[in-house]
């Protein structure tokens, strides 16, 4: 992967309304250009969890334009390329994908879903203050990777091992 490239990255999770969309979020912000984020769910809700909105503006990071999407738009013909494509929840992981063209990488990097716990608004808040700290950790250390100077299967093995960690 060259150096200068910009990467694709598609977070898919199965409502896009929650994880996929903080990582979405995340990875434009600290990406700073190199990575174009994207996000798209199996089944999505159709609208974005307020919960992801307000921990993304809590992080300084902007809200407009996201929305809740299927990953059927990035799997049609003509669709932009993906270089990366991430699970982030469970029920994703054990869906049937659709058949991305351009063979992009893909891992696993399962968490629970903030979206399903109840209780206070605090508690709420908490969870996806909790999904937004290890997602970033996971995007740091990517981020960190010389993609420029490994081949496709170290690249692979370190994006599945960062979901592990």
């Amino acid at each position: 992967m060259a150096d200068d490239k910009t990467y694709n990255v598609l977070f898919i999770c199965t409502g896009n309304s929650a994880r996929s969309i903080v990582a979405e979020g995340l990875l434009n912000h600290l990406g700073r250009g190199r990575f174009k984020a994207h996000s798209a769910g199996s089944h999505p809700r159709g609208e974005v969890n307020p919960y992801a909105l307000g921990e993304l503006q809590a992080l300084g990071i902007p809200t407009d334009g996201f929305r809740s999407k299927s990953w059927g738009e990035f799997a049609a013909p003509g669709a932009e390329h993906m270089d990366l494509v991430f699970t982030v929840c469970d029920t994703a992981a054990g869906e049937v994908c659709p058949v991305w063209p351009g063979q992009p990488l893909t891992a696993h990097w399962g968490m629970p879903d903030p979206a399903a716990v109840e209780g206070s608004d605090e508690a709420k808040a908490k969870a996806f203050r909790d999904i937004a700290i290890t997602l970033k950790r996971r995007l740091e250390l990517m981020l960190a990777l010389p993609l420029a100077s490994l081949d496709r299967l170290a690249i692979q093995r370190e994006i599945k091992d960062i979901g592990k960690a």
